[in-house]
């Protein structure tokens, strides 16, 4: 969800709906927390199925009833050394443009899991190793951009150098970021080709956005790229 988990304090007073006061509108908690009204309504409808007390209604707003206090986080062993694990690996493999935000998010699990759990998941005997390669430095250079694309869904157009040599300038619609191997891909519609083309990032030689946005089409979305695979 797109709250934020400050699990140590009544939801209310994080600021985010407002208890036993005015309701507050979905644009007002989508301008606070910088995400869409959709995703506003979204994560209220799920939070009143797992039964917090919130009233009001879309048009309206919302009121959280007072003193109410959001349950901790909770994982077993396992779960907990899968999340630091997949954090780890993010972290020590910046080339796709996650690993800062791994970083955050590991901040943010750890504290919503309480004192004592908290300490347990920093702590936890897990490490990920990775030796520096120059492409992992080239293709840290595109782990803004191109992740924003991708979620804006921003036509990108690239110069690209093909692994024989070859420079060419693509214009894309860019899908994913798989990583296979020790390569991070970008997995993107190429609108000259009229496919799925893959373009290693460290392999990119420009990029910029052109300013258009494509649509999700049929057959040219992600999940069509992993079924082509």
């Amino acid at each position: 969800m797109s709250w934020p988990y400050e699990n140590t304090a009544p939801f209310c007073s994080s600021g985010s709906i407002a208890c036993g006061k005015a309701a507050v509108s979905a644009e007002a908690l989508a301008a606070r927390f910088a995400v869409s009204s959709r995703t506003i309504y979204r994560d209220i409808a799920s939070l009143q199925s797992i039964g917090a007390p919130i009233r009001g209604e879309s048009g309206v707003g919302y009121q959280l009833e007072q003193g109410y206090f959001l349950p901790r986080l909770h994982f077993d062993a396992e779960e907990m050394e899968a999340i630091m694990l997949d954090m780890r690996h993010l972290i020590a493999r910046k080339g796709g443009g996650l690993g800062d935000a791994a970083e955050r998010e590991t901040g943010k699990v750890a504290a919503a899991l309480g004192r004592e759990a908290s300490e347990q998941f920093r702590h936890l005997n897990i490490l990920v190793a990775t030796r520096q390669r120059e492409e992992d430095l080239l293709a840290e250079r595109w782990g803004g951009l191109v992740p924003h694309a991708i979620r804006k869904r921003s036509v990108l157009d690239l110069v690209y150098f093909s692994l024989d040599g070859r420079e060419s300038r693509r214009c894309v619609h860019p899908l994913g970021l798989p990583q296979f191997d020790e390569v991070w891909l970008l997995a993107a519609w190429c609108e000259i080709a009229e496919d799925f083309r893959n373009f290693r990032l460290d392999r990119i030689k420009a990029a910029a956005v052109t300013g258009a946005r494509f649509r999700q089409i049929p057959k040219q979305r992600f999940q069509d790229y992993l079924a082509s695979l």
